[in-house]
């Protein structure tokens, strides 16, 4: 698959191991950055999603989506794992789940940029996860170093999933991140705890993305 994103804030909160060892599957090992987990809430939005070298179709190539996340390893590669991702179309929701068993969502999402911001809505369409937020980037764009905390959050090339009793991956290949600095007015957010994850109650740390291309290859199972 190609993509590309678009305008993308993530907003990591540190979070307690015990807690979401209980939502990530068995097989999947818990990665930790200086003893710490970690679980981002990341609104974007998306154009040129198609199969590789196949034209676009409308409806379902450009669209918000609004993901929730932490980082695993297995067999000692990192990556990432995906407690809920939320999108604007049903198309790509129903074809995200049979293609790549992700746990993909319909959601009534609106962006836009204003005065600055990039202000970001999304309601589930079952009612159970909001996001409602505005952001922007606030200082310019650095490529973090690796071994440092935002190089070990983002640098990440790989999905993880767990279903008919194995585990998937999929590979991703992407630039390095564009990182800036970020700031961010959260006004609702239930996203994680819709996953069951209580985010402690400190701001989170904040970075912006401005644009990304990415290529996704399709999962490989890999047993347990």
């Amino acid at each position: 698959m190609e993509q590309t994103w678009h305008d993308l804030l993530f907003a990591h909160w540190p979070v307690a191991a015990e807690m979401l060892r209980l939502l990530v599957p068995q097989p999947l090992a818990l990665d930790e950055f200086g003893g710490q987990c970690w679980v981002a809430v990341a609104p974007f939005h998306m154009t040129g999603v198609r199969a590789r070298f196949t034209p676009a179709i409308p409806g379902i190539s450009a669209f918000p989506e609004l993901n929730v996340r932490t980082y695993v390893t297995f067999d000692g590669k990192p990556g990432v794992y995906f407690f809920s991702l939320d999108a604007a179309s049903r198309l790509a929701v129903w074809a995200a789940r049979a293609t790549y068993r992700l746990p993909y969502y319909f959601a009534s999402m609106q962006v836009k940029e204003e005065d600055g911001f990039f202000h970001y809505r999304s309601l589930r369409a079952d009612g159970k996860a909001v996001l409602q937020a505005r952001y922007r980037p606030v200082k310019a764009v650095v490529l973090r170093a690796p071994g440092s905390l935002e190089h070990w959050l983002t640098e990440r090339y790989c999905l993880y999933t767990v279903a008919l009793g194995s585990v998937f991956r999929a590979e991703i290949h992407h630039q390095p991140w564009p990182l800036q600095d970020a700031e961010a007015q959260i006004e609702e957010n239930t996203m994680a705890s819709a996953a069951g994850i209580t985010l402690p109650a400190i701001a989170p740390l904040l970075h912006f993305a401005k644009k990304l291309q990415v290529l996704i290859w399709p999962l490989k199972r890999l047993g347990f």
